[in-house]
């Protein structure tokens, strides 16, 4: 079940949210009304950012054998230009 609590709740009802978020659910937080955060254990976050970071390092390695580089408006000139033909 989704689980929405005020902020305050993160202060004063931590051991609540703790558990909610071990069991593998993120917890939203409001404050006055809207959206402010997110709580997620560890595991999950790290479930969720892995992948990007994985590409990322795969982006370094290969930027780092490669002398090759492109400036602004090649990269997103040549991006323009493909969208714009279609």
């Amino acid at each position: 079940m989704l689980q929405i609590r005020p902020v305050s709740d993160l202060r004063n009802k931590f051991p609540d949210i703790e558990k909610i978020v071990n069991a593998g659910e993120p917890v939203y937080l409001t404050k006055n009304g809207y959206g402010a955060m997110v709580v997620l254990s560890l595991e999950e976050y790290s479930r969720l950012t892995d992948g990007g970071e994985a590409v990322l390092d795969k982006a370094d390695r290969i930027a780092a054998e490669d002398t090759m580089r492109m400036c602004h408006e090649e990269i997103f000139g040549k991006l323009r230009r493909k969208i714009n033909a279609q």
